[in-house]
């Protein structure tokens, strides 16, 4: 399930990709495929290990270009272990909701950007998620949870001010909102529920066979109660903010 369009990211095969806060892996996977040169980077050793894994299944399972490289490596956002410009291009998937230190996340991810790369931010959209806070507690008062919600305004303001120029949006997981919603309403440990259940199959019928009524209730829904919000920014060859 991505949430990143990655022809609108522009990812060509040996882009260098940094995939920011990978979790599972998701979009470092769809890079991998597409014959990008990958590194999945997070906190999370454990999901990095799994990561790595599935990378190494991928190449002898004849899934990926020849060329194309991955790797993973764990650390901190807000010191990023890399380069100036080292990426060409960078996915920052549903992470800097979850960093109180955000401005300084962005602005390490904008100096590892080469001048003229693209990057692809996302996070929880502003109305699915003030109702899902509104409707639960636990939703967000969880260690590592969601400390913030964003607007669009303040997020292209906060990557705008680390030198970014923004270049359009996208929402996503239109058919996810009323997951969470129903799953904050009945407890979000709940998942016996039976709402809860019959919604969960919906999402998996959803992701596993894409049955085309789905598809077109979802390109209805993404811009009416699309879960994330997908920011595209590049980082201009004249970099305003270069000493």
């Amino acid at each position: 399930m991505l949430t990143v369009d990655f022809d609108r990211l522009g990812l060509r095969p040996g882009d260098r990709v940094l995939d920011m806060g990978a979790g599972g892996g998701r979009h470092a996977f769809e890079a991998y495929r597409r014959g990008g040169d990958v590194l999945a980077f997070d906190m999370d050793a454990d999901e990095l290990s799994g990561v790595r894994d599935l990378f190494v299944a991928m190449r002898e399972a004849g899934e990926v270009p020849e060329g194309a490289e991955a790797d993973v490596k764990q650390g901190d956002a807000l010191a990023l272990p890399f380069a100036d410009g080292e990426f060409d291009r960078i996915i920052a998937a549903e992470v800097l909701e979850h960093i109180p230190a955000d401005i300084q996340a962005i602005e390490e991810l904008a100096r590892v950007l080469r001048p003229g790369g693209t990057m692809a931010v996302s996070v929880p959209r502003w109305f699915p998620e003030i109702v899902n806070w509104k409707l639960s507690d636990d939703y967000h008062n969880v260690p590592y949870g969601h400390i913030r919600i964003y607007s669009d305004k303040e997020l292209i303001g906060k990557l705008e001010n680390a030198g970014l120029t923004y270049e359009g949006k996208d929402y996503a997981h239109g058919l996810h909102a009323p997951y969470w919603w129903i799953k904050c309403a009945v407890g979000v440990t709940n998942d016996d529920h039976p709402a809860v259940k019959a919604y969960h199959r919906l999402l998996v019928w959803e992701i596993m066979k894409q049955p085309r009524a789905l598809r077109l209730a979802g390109r209805v829904l993404d811009p009416l109660i699309g879960k994330s919000l997908v920011l595209y920014v590049t980082k201009p060859v004249s970099d305003p903010h270069a000493a």
